[in-house]
């Protein structure tokens, strides 16, 4: 786990539960789903792959 922690979307509020999660370092990037956790799944990726994920979305 990195030092900073899970973090949530910035325009993600305490009502909305629909969100994920994300975690990363210079080794890796996890993600999870909000609603799920502790003990859900998590996508682990290298931080080039969630880069071309995010281009994508983009």
């Amino acid at each position: 786990m990195s030092r900073r922690g899970w973090r949530k979307p910035s325009h993600s509020g305490p009502d909305k539960g629909d969100c994920v999660e994300v975690d990363h370092s210079s080794t890796h990037v996890r993600v999870r789903d909000s609603k799920r956790r502790p003990g859900g799944p998590v996508l682990t990726l290298p931080p080039s792959s969630w880069a071309a994920l995010l281009r994508a979305l983009r």
